[in-house]
């Protein structure tokens, strides 16, 4: 019973050399190409460049008579746990076009906490209202608002700076403080960054009437109950609607262009590109993913000098273990190299084949339904090594530049019985709720019964789903005058 136990528990180990592999299949260009950097800086025996390889195949037949790679049996959780995250997998592009940061002109290279005290030193202050005022820019985050009440701010000025003040006094210097640009800054909440900036506007009439809409109905304006907004100030539609636009052109964040700028940006690299000739589909693998690298002929060089002396020393000894280890390593790398590369291509080729008509036309309803274990069978891998190609990789077609995984999605069975994408259910959604009428926008259940028409049966339950993946708010929220 032990002896079957422990069989069990070996068969789920992978050696070392395994772990390192799925780690170089797992990583994107950019960081392939720093693990091959730090490769050549920590092992003298591998060159760049490309050379014969008869003495490497010697090499290997010596290695292998003399000095056998031994290999332990770890623990492959051991080695993959959530705080070895690529960071390149938390950086996601997690961003909608809402999203976008309006530029505003900065002097470069200040932090955004410096321009803004830059900008009090142009005031005159009474008392301790130019610490005060100081204390208070430091508590902007990111997004430009201080998020915290002024009865915590006078404590803290108490705790921390020996500054004994009130509410009211605090409040004065906050003004000032909400009087630095960009406009909007230092506010304490959404509504309040608003009016900031609205009351920096010329007074038109379209302004004046916006300002009312924030300052006395927010809560309706933001949960878009136009019928109310237009009998509370007896308006036309048509001067509500010029109200709404000021706001839309407002910056909900007006920390965030700045803050944003100092972030590093990660620009992604094609992993493959797939291109059109002749109306059939290529697929290459892109070449910084190929590097060309071979055995150092000096070490090698080295090892057959130590082992044709007559006496051997222990230094001599430890010598030649040393160099038959960074050889090894560096024959192993080159292999590990050459196997990613054929993972690498063979993956993407079956996802290409699989995909064919999508990478064809473009047509996101032609993607067919396609789960890790299509691809896995095909190419004879684990699933586990497909998931680690589609979730770090990218690649450059005629219609863009995707992230593999992106082409993965289940089936559901239409009307006719066949099996279908749920990427083509989405995409035929979004076509649907771009073309719905803003005045009188589609109810979840109104969507359901319009793709059942177009013959795709779907729950309520299951297109409130598909919207919210799609980032588009409930019926009322979509609204427009």
């Amino acid at each position: 019973m032990l002896k079957q136990k422990l069989n069990l528990k070996l068969s789920q180990k992978l050696s070392p050399q395994q772990i390192q592999l799925m780690k170089l299949i797992q990583l994107p260009t950019l960081a392939f190409e720093q693990r091959v950097k730090q490769e050549y800086e920590e092992n003298p025996a591998l060159d760049a460049g490309k050379e014969k390889d008869e003495y490497e195949d010697e090499f290997k037949n010596e290695a292998d008579d003399d000095h056998d790679i031994i290999e332990t049996e770890f623990d492959v959780d051991d080695y993959l746990s959530d705080d070895e995250v690529p960071s390149y997998k938390l950086k996601a592009n997690n961003y909608s076009a809402d999203d976008e940061d309006k530029q505003v002109p900065y002097a470069s290279g200040t932090s955004f906490s410096q321009y803004l005290k830059t900008q009090l030193q142009t005031f005159t202050f009474k008392g301790d209202q130019e610490e005060i005022a100081f204390f208070l820019v430091g508590s902007v985050d990111d997004s430009g608002y201080i998020r915290r009440s002024l009865i915590d701010i006078v404590d803290d000025l108490a705790f921390t700076q020996n500054i004994y003040t009130d509410e009211e006094t605090v409040e004065k210097a906050l003004k000032i403080v909400q009087s630095l640009d960009p406009a909007g800054v230092g506010a304490r909440d959404l509504r309040e960054c608003l009016l900031i900036q609205l009351q920096r506007k010329d007074k038109t009439e379209s302004v004046s009437l916006a300002y009312k809409i924030i300052d006395e109905t927010f809560d309706k304006f933001s949960k878009k109950h136009y019928d109310k907004l237009l009998q509370k100030f007896s308006i036309s539609e048509e001067k509500l609607k010029k109200a709404i636009e000021e706001i839309e052109h407002l910056n909900p964040k007006p920390g965030a262009s700045y803050s944003g700028n100092s972030k590093s940006v990660e620009h992604v690299i094609p992993d493959f590109a797939i291109h059109i000739k002749n109306g059939e589909l290529e697929l290459t693998l892109n070449g910084r993913n190929a590097p060309e690298m071979h055995i150092s002929r000096d070490y090698s060089n080295m090892l057959k000098g130590y082992k044709e002396a007559k006496t051997k020393t222990k230094e001599q000894k430890e010598a030649v273990f040393f160099i038959k280890q960074k050889l090894d390593s560096a024959k192993w790398f080159i292999d590990a190299i050459k196997q990613r590369q054929e993972t690498l291509y063979s993956t993407m080729y079956s996802i290409m084949m699989h995909q064919e008509e999508y990478f064809l036309t473009g047509d996101e309803r032609t993607l067919k339904p396609m789960i890790l274990k299509d691809i896995a069978e095909k190419i004879d891998m684990d699933i586990s090594t497909i998931s680690r190609v589609a979730n770090s990789k990218y690649v450059e077609t005629p219609y863009g530049t995707f992230l593999i995984k992106s082409f993965f999605s289940e089936s559901m069975k239409n009307e006719e019985g066949e099996e279908v994408s749920t990427r083509e259910i989405k995409k035929i959604l979004e076509m649907t709720l771009e073309s719905e009428d803003k005045k009188k926008p589609y109810t979840d259940a109104k969507l359901a019964s319009i793709l059942k028409e177009k013959g795709y049966p779907i729950a309520r339950r299951t297109i409130a789903k598909y919207r919210e993946q799609l980032d588009v708010p409930v019926a009322r929220l979509r609204k427009e005058i």
